[in-house]
């Protein structure tokens, strides 16, 4: 294995890195370390850190590294290569990292009373500011070699997104605002958020820079119901109540015709009930009665049609007698009502002009008739 005498990195085209190690050689006493500017160098002795390299060049004399030195142990100014492990670490900013919760948050509207799922997306900036706390808290778990930032995000992604669902939920349902009146509070919300995660993120020496929610919104058929709820609140201030109600009265019996099962079987199967009808029934408009109540029971004068209160005699309209006339059946004599054209009692004719017969010889004998043509008996 080669003796390095100078150790440096160029640093990835790509920039996406976070943490590098350095391919592992021998040193010795007199190698060089460089540190170019957003950069920091980490040397690691059989998993202790020996020493944190600012940017700048550094010889890497154990008696300037009193670690290294004890691990080593070596004479002071001797020149014998040893190994250890230089991890390279990006100090720079790494503003485009995005962010999105991966399912909605799903909640009740407090105003308009309707499911809501509603899903954020963001974006947000990183750098390292405890490279020795990053390093021994995190590059164990994500792995010796070289280190992405989309590899710390993913890390990191539970931990945020579930932060971000709980604030949002709870701007919306304790100021109790709607989710369409959430979009002015971007703003606000986004400090709330940066004030939760830092600390959390920080643990690990990482700082979040310039978080930024950018978007908050839900699916468009939550929006077409709220949009709908406004739409009858304005029909319903606009027209006024008792208005409002006959409309929509007659929309549930238009839907109701349009229905195969017809406005019977619409208004069972839409969940309609009586109350609803009776409600259409009680708004509809009364067709008023002269001179009498709407509820109260009347008789129609038969001459004149005017309406008089239940058991009058005579009519209001024109004095005429609002006693029916009473009528003798002529078969059986049963009183029936002036009317009739039928006995109740025997269904004889009430109108038929009764027929006479002779008591002595049975004849027929017509209306006057004193004497019995046939037998000339007198007729009682």
């Amino acid at each position: 294995m080669a003796v390095l005498s100078v150790i440096k990195f160029e640093g990835l085209s790509t920039r996406e890195w976070i943490i590098y190690r350095h391919f592992n050689e021998k040193i010795t006493s007199s190698s060089q370390l460089i540190v170019g500017e957003g950069q920091l160098a980490i040397l690691v002795k059989g998993g202790t850190v020996c020493d944190i390299f600012q940017p700048g060049t550094y010889k890497l004399d154990t008696r300037n590294i009193p670690i290294l030195h004890n691990l080593v142990n070596l004479p002071y100014g001797g020149n014998t290569p040893y190994t250890v492990e230089v991890y390279f670490v990006n100090t720079t900013v790494k503003m485009n990292l995005y962010w999105g919760t991966s399912d909605p948050i799903q909640l009740i509207d407090p105003k308009y009373h309707i499911r809501l799922r509603i899903r954020a997306f963001g974006q947000y900036g990183m750098r390292i500011i405890d490279s020795r706390t990053f390093f021994t808290e995190l590059v164990g778990s994500l792995g010796p070699t070289a280190i992405n930032y989309d590899k710390v995000v993913e890390y990191f992604k539970g931990i945020l997104v579930t932060k971000i669902k709980s604030i949002i939920a709870g701007i919306i349902l304790d100021n109790n605002i709607s989710a369409l009146e959430i979009a002015p509070r971007l703003e606000t919300i986004s400090e709330q958020v940066y004030e939760k995660i830092n600390p959390e993120f920080s643990k690990y020496g990482i700082s979040i820079v310039n978080f930024n929610i950018t978007s908050i919104n839900f699916p468009e058929k939550d929006f077409e119901q709220i949009n709908q709820i406004l739409h009858d609140k304005a029909e319903f201030e606009i027209m006024g109540d008792s208005r409002y109600s006959t409309k929509r009265s007659f929309d549930v019996y238009e839907g109701a015709a349009t229905n195969e099962g017809g406005a019977a079987g619409a208004l069972a199967s839409g969940g309609v009930g009586l109350g609803v009808g009776m409600a259409m029934a009680n708004s509809a408009p009364v067709m008023a009665q002269p001179n009498v109540a709407p509820t109260e029971k009347v008789i129609i004068c038969q001459k004149c049609g005017e309406s008089s209160p239940s058991g009058a005699k005579f009519c209001n309209g024109c004095g005429s007698s609002l006693v029916p006339a009473k009528k003798v059946c002529p078969n059986c004599s049963c009183e029936v009502a002036g009317g009739a054209k039928f006995c109740n009692n025997c269904g004889s004719t009430i109108n038929a002009p009764a027929t006479k017969k002779c008591s002595g010889c049975g004849a027929e004998l017509k209306d006057k008739t004193r004497f019995c043509n046939n037998c000339g008996k007198p007729v009682e």
